[in-house]
């Protein structure tokens, strides 16, 4: 869209509303619908916000962590509820007088699809929704869709040291949206995704509906578990079965630089990292940074970070059997209970305190990211190119980060079509592209960067598609026109996320939510919409 037809939308848009004002706004009519549903008049003052509200612009602008999405359109109300009704006030109110819902979980929105829409629409912020269920006997635990990982670890950590829950490394990450698009963590190849140990959910529908696995049916459960939850409904909560684990595992996390041959290790990891022991994730992370242990000129390294579900003998015998040339010591490992595991993988330093887990502040700055599926190896020249164009990003304020995630193990036991994450057998690791900055000026040269290093990448990623993580969402995949758009618009982007999961994705969409009421510019559309 082009910046004169923005303004000409944003211009024609203020003249409706400035002209509605003269007697009684558009969102007057929302706010006294919200208040007039929400009979406990005692908390629609603490769950409703109008840009009236002095805490308004406070909550809006705690939504972002990424600097680089920006918006003039804001929600016309932003709801925080306390339970179920309220949600299904808003889903009621929002359908009467056409507005749009987006639904706002934790810190990991790449493109600000939970709080941005150039619609009217209206924010429900699940912050306070973060009730966590755990029995142990029975070894699973109801978590509310508003909840972080950080404080889902450490709910469990509370009641048990041999359970646990895979899941990703950032504690800030809010389930709602986590589950629902798979959900890698460091222990996915002997677990699988979070998406792939759901038993159960609760959901609101587009009638208001409280569904749960029993009532929703079988497709829209398989939809929800890695097909983007709010394609089809507003997810209340999740039930999950909790995985057994030993008291001890063992974590390390070892640098190495071009010098010390990083670029042999890396060319030979891509060789084992699906197949070494499903009881070990060995991640790789290459960044353009300053030596990462305080000062000196940037350079390119190589961390080699590890989770071991065993150890450290173990985790010794494997490396060595599997991956001598790394040359890893027994004084590089760590042996840590998995909850101290989630912290130093959170990159938090050794003994501290894990109260931080409960912490839901994000870290703020600008940021783009876009990821890629590989089922062969990178090549010595590949890997080469990639180091050079790290090596271009040469500006004082910006930064690079590749991630290697490997698959194999459980990754790749379970069927492509068992739930709609398909990324499963045939793929040997998937890359996350991340540059980060810090001033805006440098916005354009970052993103023509990390978008010439993408097409740099065709020649050796996955094809027909090439495939991406949907939690990982990149909006330069395409996307749809203000919350709407044809089969065949989508079926371009949908595919690379979902591959043949696709079109089960839109007919169940087509039963459950025909009229598209959940929408956003990268949701699942219904046939005929």
């Amino acid at each position: 869209m082009t910046r004169f037809k923005k303004l000409t939308i944003f211009l024609s848009l203020s003249i409706c509303l400035l002209s509605s004002w003269a007697n009684k706004t558009h969102d007057d009519d929302l706010d006294e619908c919200l208040n007039h549903k929400i009979m406990n008049s005692n908390s629609t003052s603490q769950v409703i916000y109008t840009p009236n509200n002095s805490s308004y612009s406070t909550i809006y602008n705690s939504f972002s962590n990424n600097l680089r999405i920006t918006s003039e359109f804001k929600p016309s109300i932003i709801l925080t509820p306390n339970d179920e009704t309220q949600i299904q006030a808003a889903i009621h109110c929002s359908k009467k007088h056409g507005l749009q819902i987006r639904i706002r979980g934790g810190g990991h929105d790449y493109e600000g699809l939970s709080y941005i829409s150039e619609n009217p629409f209206v924010v429900i912020d699940l912050r306070n929704l973060t009730s966590i269920s755990i029995d142990t006997k029975k070894k699973v635990a109801w978590i509310q869709a508003g909840a972080t990982l950080g404080e889902v670890y450490y709910r469990i950590a509370e009641k048990s040291k041999k359970l646990a829950f895979v899941s990703g490394v950032s504690p800030v990450v809010g389930v709602g949206g986590h589950f629902s698009g798979g959900g890698y963590g460091m222990m996915s190849r002997k677990f699988g995704t979070a998406a792939d140990n759901i038993i159960d959910a609760k959901l609101i529908d587009a009638n208001g509906r409280i569904l749960d696995r029993k009532s929703m049916g079988e497709d829209l459960f398989w939809a929800i578990r890695g097909g983007g939850g709010t394609s089809f409904g507003l997810i209340i909560s999740w039930k999950v079965k909790l995985l057994d684990i030993p008291e001890k595992v063992t974590v390390f996390n070892v640098p190495r630089t071009l010098e010390q041959n990083a670029t042999q290790l890396v060319y030979k990891w891509q060789h084992i990292a699906n197949k070494v022991d499903d009881n070990l994730l060995l991640r790789l992370f290459v960044r353009n940074s300053e030596f990462p242990f305080g000062g000196g000129e940037r350079a390119i390294y190589a961390f080699f970070t590890t989770m071991f579900v065993g150890g450290v003998d173990e985790l010794l015998h494997e490396i060595q059997k599997s991956f001598p040339e790394l040359g890893l010591v027994k004084d590089d490992c760590i042996e840590m209970s998995w909850i101290e595991s989630i912290l130093f993988f959170a990159n938090f330093p050794r003994g501290t305190s894990l109260d931080v887990l409960l912490d839901r502040t994000n870290q703020i700055g600008f940021f783009k990211g876009k990821s890629d599926y590989f089922q062969r190896p990178i090549s010595i020249n590949g890997l080469e190119g990639m180091w050079k164009l790290l090596n271009q990003l040469v500006s004082e304020n910006s930064g690079a980060e590749l991630q290697f995630s490997p698959y194999g193990g459980k990754l790749s036991d379970i069927s492509e079509s068992e739930i709609p994450f398909p990324h499963r057998a045939g793929n040997i690791f998937m890359i996350e592209y991340a540059v980060y900055w810090g001033e805006i000026e440098n916005f354009q040269n970052n993103i023509a960067w990390i978008r010439e290093l993408y097409e740099y990448m065709g020649k050796y990623v996955s094809k027909s598609p090439r495939a991406a993580y949907f939690n990982y969402r990149d909006l330069d995949l395409g996307m749809n026109n203000k919350g709407n758009t044809s089969y065949e618009q989508a079926k371009i982007w949908g595919e690379k996320y979902f591959k043949n999961n696709f079109d089960r994705l839109v007919k169940v969409k087509t039963k459950f939510d025909p009229t598209n009421f959940f929408r956003n510019e990268q949701s699942i559309p219904p046939l005929l919409s």
